[in-house]
């Protein structure tokens, strides 16, 4: 018997220890984003299953209050929200991990511990530009630092075989082999030449995802020609093989878009897209929305989820909301809360309170104040 070892949400959606507490939270939704005055930790079970998480939580640079200043702390701190981000995930999920080099260091073995899959480092070059100001080389003895980092993460689902653990690519070999059928065949299923007998079957590290078509002729071919006492073949419930389409969502999104590197050249924020306060940033770590909306674009569709678990600006959720993505995000703190809501405010949005509901519009403006007093 073959079962998929997929995260807990991807099967059936149950309950954190959490959901006995009642929330006090208040949320402002526009579309199909809805941004949250939160603990994420409390919100994580209520959420529907991401495609895309953004996390760009704190670095471990005192860069906001209760910032560590220093990295040493940070695989503590986020811990629990990995733990969550693992068990509320699917293969479908793309995390998009943003931190300096040495908190990402801290971090990765965490990620690591919890079935995350390292798959590209991605750094943000803010140019000579940078510099201006910001460090004193001589005194430092070390270069400026003009880079951040953004890691891809995926969650890649495995398959428990008589008690074992195995991988994609274990489980398609283990499936045919069980048919019978030389494996010379599958190259004739899928009407190559030895593609398949190179790609999707191979026991080396150059495997390849074989494409939701190819699969499906694979299935439909194994279970009409294989041993019939060991249908169903490339099953997961032990009653039927898995379709084409299902195959298809066993894996992340990825979109790929011609022309872009893992180096992004862009400066920091400035101008109009800066939200200042007089002459005061009003956030020390605002990102590029250009660079937010490239890794929704890449790892996600229309309508797809989105997770912002440390919103600050909440410039996931503009994002998503430009791109037509469902955008989940949350901020625990009120007066970023309020800012973000801000920047959504020339927009028609619906405030709600904890067991509120949509037409409580009266109330919404009395409910965000006493919230953020």
């Amino acid at each position: 018997m073959t079962t998929a070892v997929l995260p807990t949400q991807a099967r059936l959606r149950s309950k954190s220890p959490e959901t006995n507490s009642k929330l006090s939270l208040v949320r402002f939704r526009l579309g199909p984003v809805t941004i949250f005055k939160a603990d994420t930790l409390k919100l994580y079970h209520k959420w529907p299953s991401p495609v895309v998480i953004v996390s760009d939580g704190p670095y471990g640079v005192a860069g906001f209050p209760g910032d560590d200043p220093t990295p040493t702390n940070l695989p503590d701190w986020y811990e629990s929200h990995i733990k969550a981000w693992s068990q509320f995930s699917t293969p479908l999920t793309t995390l998009w991990f943003w931190n300096t080099e040495l908190g990402w260091a801290k971090v990765h073995p965490v990620l690591e511990k919890y079935g995350w899959q390292y798959r590209a480092c991605h750094v943000w070059d803010k140019g000579i530009g940078h510099v201006a100001g910001n460090a004193n080389s001589a005194t430092l003895r070390k270069l400026p630092v003009v880079t951040e980092i953004c890691v891809q993460y995926v969650k890649e689902a495995n398959f428990n075989v008589n008690g074992s653990v195995i991988s994609m690519a274990e489980w398609l070999r283990h499936e045919w082999s069980r048919t019978g059928v030389p494996f010379s065949r599958t190259n004739e299923v899928c009407g190559v030449k030895d593609a398949a007998t190179r790609k999707y079957f191979t026991t080396s590290w150059l495997w390849y995802f074989p494409p939701p078509d190819s699969f499906q002729k694979l299935a439909d071919y194994a279970n009409k020609h294989g041993k019939p006492d060991g249908r169903p073949y490339f099953s997961i419930d032990g009653k039927r093989p898995l379709t084409g389409e299902e195959w298809k969502r066993m894996r992340s999104k990825f979109n790929c878009e011609v022309g872009v590197t893992n180096v992004w050249q862009h400066p920091p924020v400035r101008g109009p897209e800066r939200l200042k306060s007089r002459l005061k940033c009003l956030h020390s770590n605002q990102k590029p929305l250009k660079l937010v909306e490239l890794t929704i674009r890449l790892s996600s569709d229309p309508e797809d989820v989105v997770w912002e678990p440390f919103g600050g600006l909440c410039t996931g959720a503009v994002a998503a909301y430009r791109l037509n993505r469902r955008c989940y995000s949350a901020e625990i703190s009120g007066q970023f809360f309020k800012l973000a809501v801000s920047r959504l405010k020339s927009f028609v949005g619906e405030l709600y309170s904890s067991g509120g509901t949509g037409n409580q519009r009266t109330q919404s403006t009395f409910e965000l104040s006493r919230a953020l007093s």
